[in-house]
């Protein structure tokens, strides 16, 4: 047997949670501890990028949720450890010893699990939807899934936006706990028996680790495809965690404006993924390769153009963050169909490892772009006012993406992705 779609949507439902917690720790807290808390950003963007960091542990996931054949524990057991992580970090911003000894070393172990809890979790779902779904149905599974999780990013970023304000302490942890013991509760009931029914019971594997991981990156397209992952996602997640201060400190934006500009931002990837999703999947229009590129390129013109704000007395940062989320979407959603696709395709039985792969290239990207981004706006207000300061780093930024849409151009032939040997040059 294989998914249906109502199986496909539980999983997206589950997709959706993982966004909604993480979005707490990447968008709202990252901004509290900027402005608010009146931390470095550097200091929320190494915690940020630790939480990225440890992700280099999806490969491992991955193969154990290979090998025991059970992701079911690994989805649901994730979810648990996200949320604990999510609501520690939560707690110390709430009580101000976030950036300060014992304070912020809970605030490590938070972002510790919130990594682990995500990779786990994250990796095993990926793969369970590679696994269980028959290859025709794979690239719409995917953006169906993506699209969920976009959305419950979008709403609840536009949620703890408008329930934020006035900010107090107490109220953030009410927020928190709602939305952490609400993704609990909604992953276990999403997951419960769809991989029983789907999949075959299988005995653990006895291959060890090493050799698994070996096998696979063995496989050209799992290379080929990691060194792309990692460059456009670097490019992706550099502006992560300088858009909401940048908003804050150039524009003037209250808590909940801030969050909810966020908000608008993956509201714009949400309309970007379903317009993608619906011209390859549906309408046939337009290749894997056109769409991706188009997606760089537009990201990158639209950074230009959020630098260029900050230079000028338009308030017209929201309808520009919202364009950027446009481009991101399209981008991503044909990279993930490419990824989906790719997932099922080698030596049988290892989907989760390739996933993992890719989701440790995504997070090594996350965590460098991430960091990258906050460091240098704090190295560079130094010497420069701030809105400079911000203002080169997102053309920085967009000249990441320009290079990332060349390389898409260079390497994904139509729908597929060319072998490893046809980009040496020449060939």
């Amino acid at each position: 047997m294989t998914l249906s779609w109502s199986q496909i949507l539980r999983l997206g439902l589950v997709q959706l949670c993982i966004g909604a917690v993480v979005v707490l720790t990447t968008s709202t807290l990252n901004r509290l501890m900027t402005v608010e808390l009146a931390l470095p950003a550097m200091l929320s963007g190494a915690l940020v990028a630790l939480h990225s960091f440890v992700q280099i542990t999806r490969p491992s996931w991955g193969f154990w949720s290979d090998a025991q054949g059970n992701r079911t524990r690994f989805i649901i057991g994730g979810m648990a450890i996200l949320c604990l992580g999510a609501a520690l970090a939560s707690l110390m911003v709430a009580m101000e010893t976030a950036g300060q000894g014992w304070g912020l070393a809970i605030s490590v172990l938070a972002y510790i699990l919130i990594g682990l809890g995500a990779g786990a979790s994250g990796t095993s779902l990926l793969a369970l939807l590679a696994s269980g779904c028959a290859p025709q149905r794979r690239a719409a599974a995917a953006t169906i899934t993506w699209l969920m999780m976009i959305f419950g990013i979008a709403v609840t970023s536009g949620a703890i936006g408008a329930a934020l304000d006035p900010y107090s302490p107490q109220r953030l942890m009410v927020i928190v706990a709602l939305v952490c013991l609400g993704a609990t509760a909604l992953t276990a009931a999403a997951i419960r028996g769809i991989e029983a029914r789907v999949l075959p019971a299988r005995l653990p594997e006895d291959t060890p680790l090493r050799r698994g991981l070996a096998e696979v990156w063995a496989e050209p397209r799992t290379r080929t495809f990691t060194l792309f992952i990692f460059l456009s996602m670097t490019a992706f997640f550099l502006q992560e965690l300088i858009l909401e201060p940048y908003a804050g400190l150039v524009f003037a934006f209250t808590p909940g404006q801030s969050t909810s500009l966020s908000g608008a931002q993956h509201g714009g990837m949400f309309v970007g993924m379903l317009a993608v999703g619906i011209a390859v999947s549906g309408l046939r229009l337009g290749s894997l390769k056109l769409w991706v590129t188009a997606g760089c390129l537009g990201s990158a013109a639209s950074l230009a153009v959020i630098a260029a704000l900050g230079q000028t007395d338009l308030s017209l940062l929201t309808p520009a963050v919202t364009i950027l989320g446009l481009f991101n979407g399209m981008f991503a959603i044909a990279s993930i169909g490419a990824m989906m696709q790719l997932a099922g395709q080698g030596r049988p039985g290892r989907e989760g490892t390739r996933m993992g792969v890719w989701g440790a290239s995504q997070a090594i990207a996350q965590g460098a772009g991430g960091f990258a981004g906050a460091a240098l706006v704090d190295v560079l207000r130094l010497s420069r006012d701030t809105a400079d300061a911000f203002g080169l780093v997102f053309a920085a930024e967009a000249a990441l993406f320009l290079a990332a849409g060349l390389m898409a151009w260079r390497i994904i032939d139509g729908g597929r992705l060319r072998p490893a040997a046809s980009l040496v040059p020449g060939e």
